[in-house]
């Protein structure tokens, strides 16, 4: 069953306050109606409209990301290692979403405001 326009809501403010909790973060609006959240202008998260996340990931990782079902490569954005993650075909795991917000926005974000984020969360959250 798809989530209702409620649930995606919901999805979208969680995601709002993750991304938006880390240093600098701000959120934009792009493209006629493309949420995304920025760190210095740099993009390093699209959540949809709470039912999906594309973010960059380390590129250790991107391979085991689109192994999964629930990912695919980011269109237009693949080669540089983002991937889409699909918040409608199973539960939503926040912790996983945490996980890929911080690493994301570790990836992009000036290495002094990384760091920041290292020290508070003890890794890049990947």
């Amino acid at each position: 069953m798809a989530p209702t326009a409620k649930v995606l809501g919901k999805n979208l403010e969680r995601m709002r306050a993750i991304a938006v909790a880390l240093p600098e973060a701000t959120e934009e609006v792009t493209w006629g109606t493309d949420i995304n959240f920025r760190v210095r202008a740099k993009i390093f998260a699209f959540p949809g409209d709470g039912d999906r996340l594309t973010v960059k990931a380390d590129r250790a990782e991107f391979p085991a990301l689109v192994a999964d079902p629930r990912f695919r490569p980011a269109p237009y954005l693949a080669r540089a290692g983002w991937v889409t993650l699909d918040l409608t075909t199973a539960r939503v795991d926040w912790d996983e979403i945490v996980e890929l917000i911080h690493t994301s926005y570790c990836l992009i974000a000036p290495k002094k405001l990384a760091a920041q984020v290292i020290a508070e969360f003890g890794s890049t959250g990947g």
